[in-house]
């Protein structure tokens, strides 16, 4: 198999595992958000440290990035538990598609906070994508919009995280930053989940530790699908996630999107897929830039 192909494949797991995250997520019912995601980070963080004291790196990464890293958690945590409300209160497959806003808004925030030169094509590719937005949320001035807008939110914060990652780049490995963040968030979240603690059954436990897993295996999916091909190849693979979860929506949960959702997706997955293609197109045309470069 190629490297390509085998990024393919572990990005396609990568968005299973994150779906079935959601579906357990849902499935443990009534239960404080915050808890939810303190027992996704905890089931997490005990994982990575696994991964961080078998490769005998360093625990809680060098000092001298340490305010990268907890700008990435912090922002992180916000995000994760905006998407766990949204799950709660969205079907599924919506809450998963706003989610899938971040690449948009993470080329915004690195215009703006890394001063990368947006291009045209990405310039539209936003428009559009937030057009489809439009068609999921059906905006009327009612309660109903705001878990929406947390979805939404849920994207700007992730994105925000992502920018952090960009700037750390390979300073760090990835167990290392995906332990810090998992543990971060788990500290984070500790005083609410006792303050606000609920008491849960068994099935709500074995949901919560299972979506925890599910977390892991899609983190670690994502990060070693983009060691093996780059994400401008690969990243439009990770929409499966919206395929996923709208037919766990309808096996699980018995939710079938709206007509005008569907048509949001397909807006989204649109945007998404002409930004790939020109990404492609304009990584091609520098290497054969460079080629003639040298050839000269």
């Amino acid at each position: 198999m190629s490297d390509r192909n085998k990024g393919i494949l572990l990005l396609l797991i990568s968005a299973l595992g994150f779906s079935m995250m959601g579906a357990f997520v849902k499935l443990s019912g009534d239960v404080p958000t915050t808890q939810k995601a303190f027992f996704r980070n905890i089931v997490a963080a005990a994982i990575t440290l696994g991964f961080v004291l078998k490769h005998k790196e360093r625990v809680f990464g060098k000092k001298e990035n340490q305010k990268l890293l907890l700008s990435r958690s912090a922002l992180g945590a916000v995000g994760i538990v905006l998407n766990f409300y949204a799950i709660d209160n969205l079907v599924l497959s919506d809450a998963e598609m706003l989610n899938k806003l971040s690449p948009f808004i993470l080329i915004i925030f690195s215009a703006i906070f890394l001063k990368e030169h947006a291009r045209r094509y990405q310039i539209i590719s936003i428009i559009v994508a937030f057009i489809g937005t439009l068609f999921i949320i059906q905006p009327e001035f009612s309660v109903e919009i705001i878990p929406y807008i947390v979805g939404v939110l849920g994207a700007v914060f992730a994105a925000g995280a992502y920018t952090m990652l960009r700037v750390l780049g390979n300073k760090e490995k990835h167990y290392t930053v995906v332990f810090y963040f998992s543990f971060f968030t788990t500290v984070l979240l500790l005083p609410f989940t006792i303050f606000f603690y609920e008491p849960m059954s068994l099935t709500q436990w074995v949901f919560l530790l299972l979506a925890g897993a599910f977390a892991t295996v899609g983190q670690f999916g994502v990060t070693l699908a983009y060691k093996y091909a780059p994400a401008s190849e690969i990243s439009i693979f990770f929409y499966s996630t919206v395929v996923y979860s709208a037919l766990l929506s309808v096996i699980l949960f018995g939710q079938i999107p709206t007509l005008w959702s569907v048509l949001g997706y397909v807006i989204i997955f649109s945007a998404s897929f002409y930004m790939f293609l020109k990404n492609n197109h304009v990584a091609k045309q520098e290497v054969e830039n460079k080629v003639k470069t040298k050839t000269s």
